[in-house]
């Protein structure tokens, strides 16, 4: 026993040594998951995303960025897609809005792609809050796909990273915050970073055979394939891109095979390719053929010139910034006076962004040929951008515009500064890869204090110089949703709710997402003949005629928002006698009119 008391000391030295070393190794386990490269790299994405669109997860139930408009429009179609899978899968593209016309999820880009989020909650709180989660989101996913592609093509992480934030946040994106559809374009940034890591190929280093992963270019096409789901706005332009480079392989590979030369990749990469690309065109069949039917049953749903010419960018919308722009938006109010549609015509990448990629042109990780390509690129994608601004667009977007099947669809060139921002983003980070570089070989030379210091500040200065130039800070608006009116939760479907004007639209529409009743109401890129006919008639509804014509549609019910048509031509209905045969239900905050 005594020799138990004499050995409990040791004992004990050696418990609290193995204590120590376990506290030292989930120490450094911890560090060393958090130290990962692309885990920092997905954790900074998504707590600068919630840093760089505040406030929009203050209260996220209750306000929606920009403007009434078009985010409730998609908040309703996140909050469809998932309730129609859920329920009624055959039914997805005949959703309950612009009654009784058929096709009518088609009428805009439908961002189906996100419909996993629409399959949780229910109602217009839940469809503003998963709208929220997914605005932030897609920042984050815009920056992570840039870095992805950016390190993929050969630049240091500070690079990357500067490229990132200039990509994710560029001032143009300000403009656009509205449009889900036109932010989401993460996909297309992760795609081709994955497309260029499964086929081994960096723009530093060339092809690698290697490092090529046939997982990964099948993962591209995948994500090519989802981009896709998520509208033709910006995935049409993509898809010819992909089309395009797809043509340019594939007759090399078949030149080099014809002179009986190794091809550059084998046979598993080229199987791969094939696999995604049936995957990729299967999802564009998919989406397409809606809109086919669309274009057929409303002709005049297509763009025309004119169209165009209004929402073409000039040169200076290059260089001015939208009103929601911290340091520059009260600055460029005259300039954006001068445009007539500021909010597709400003379209600056960025002055920041703009200074980096000239550097770049002078210092950079590229080669001199390879800088060339990259500002040819550039100009290009820049003069198509400015659609009938550049010379009239005929040497430009309205030869794409005329020659290219579905491509008068789209009526913004604008959006096309995608690619510009994108290529600018590329320079960028060779000349801060550069600079890195130099810093890296100064800092070696250094004491290790200053040396951390050094690199810390080439990590950190151009990503936050590049992030000042985009921000917001509070001046993008944050509007409160107002809360669904209870005479929207008991009327009784199809029906057609007044007013309905063309403003109202997107605010209604939200308002059917706890039971999707079929509605006359309807916001897209254009209005359905038949719509307007609705309206026609409806401005002297209850008259018996436009009663009749109603019930002809098979509409049940008539619903009169009392705070909403105070001034309008609808006003008189709420206080008009009901005609023979309909009967008149009086609510706190309306009237309904029962059609049968």
């Amino acid at each position: 026993m005594g020799n138990f008391r004499l050995l409990h000391p040791f004992c004990s030295e050696i418990q609290r040594i193995l204590q120590i070393n376990k506290l030292q190794m989930v120490t450094k386990a911890v560090r060393r998951f958090w130290a990962h490269e692309w885990r920092l790299a997905c954790l900074g994405g998504l707590v600068l995303a919630a840093v760089m669109t505040w406030p929009t997860l203050r209260d996220p139930r209750r306000t929606i960025p920009m403007d009434l408009g078009d985010p409730l429009l998609q908040a309703w179609q996140l909050a469809w897609s998932g309730h129609v899978l859920r329920t009624q899968p055959t039914e997805l593209w005949h959703t309950n809005t612009f009654y009784p016309s058929r096709w009518s999820f088609a009428f805009s880009d439908t961002l189906l792609g996100y419909f996993p989020v629409g399959l949780v909650g229910s109602g217009p709180a839940d469809a503003i809050l998963r709208y929220n989660v997914l605005y932030v989101l897609l920042h984050a996913l815009a920056f992570v796909g840039t870095y992805a592609l950016l390190r993929q093509l050969g630049t240091r992480p500070p690079g990357a990273a500067a490229g990132a934030a200039a990509f994710a946040y560029a001032p143009y994106r300000l403009a656009q915050a509205g449009h889900m559809h036109i932010l989401s374009s993460g996909g297309i940034v992760l795609a081709l970073a994955l497309l260029a890591r499964g086929h081994g190929w960096s723009l530093r280093h060339g092809y690698q055979s290697e490092r090529t992963h046939a997982g990964s270019i099948i993962a591209g096409w995948a994500v090519a394939a989802w981009q896709m789901s998520l509208g033709f706005g910006i995935g049409l332009p993509f898809a010819y891109i992909l089309l395009l480079v797809g043509l340019v392989s594939a007759a090399r590979y078949c030149f080099l095979w014809w002179r009986q030369q190794r091809p550059a990749f084998g046979l598993r990469l080229l199987l791969a390719n094939l696999t995604g690309g049936v995957l990729f065109a299967t999802m564009c069949g998919f989406m397409g053929y809606p809109y086919l039917q669309v274009v057929e049953e409303h002709p005049y749903a297509r763009r025309s010139a004119d169209y165009l010419e209004l929402f073409s960018p000039p040169l200076s919308g290059f260089f001015t910034a939208p009103a929601q722009s911290y340091l520059w938006g009260d600055a460029h109010q005259t300039a954006r006076d001068a445009l007539s549609w500021p909010g597709e015509q400003v379209v600056l990448p960025g002055f920041v962004l703009l200074g980096l990629a000239i550097a770049g042109l002078v210092v950079s990780i590229w080669t001199e040929r390879q800088r060339l390509w990259l500002i040819g690129g550039v100009i290009t994608f820049s003069c198509l951008a400015m659609g009938t601004k550049f010379f009239g667009g005929q040497i430009g977007y309205m030869l794409l515009f005329k020659t290219l099947p579905f491509f008068d669809a789209i009526r913004t060139p604008g959006r096309l500064v995608l690619y510009v921002t994108l290529l600018l983003c590329v320079l960028a980070a060779g000349a801060i890869s550069a600079f890195a570089n130099q810093l890296h070989e100064l800092a070696n030379t250094r004491r290790l204090a200053q040396r951390g210091i050094l690199l810390w500040l080439g990590m950190v200065l151009p990503m936050l110089l590049v992030l000042a130039d985009c921000a917001s800070f509070g001046k993008l608006p944050h509007p409160e949703v107002p809360p669904q009116p209870n005479i929207m939760r008991v009327a009784p479907g199809p029906m057609l709710v007044l007013p309905s004007d063309g403003i109202s639209e997107s605010m209604i529409m939200l308002w059917t997402t706890d039971r999707f009743p079929e509605i006359a109401n309807g916001l897209s890129g254009f209005t359905t003949q038949q719509l307007e006919d609705i309206r026609q008639v409806a401005q002297n509804f209850p008259d018996p005629g436009s009663v009749e014509y109603l019930r002809g549609l098979g509409f049940s019910s008539v619903v009169v928002i009392r705070d909403m048509v105070v001034g309008t031509p609808w006003e008189p209905a709420l206080t008009a006698p009901a005609p023979e045969g309909v009967t008149r239900e009086v609510l706190a905050d309306g009237v309904i009119f029962h059609l049968r």
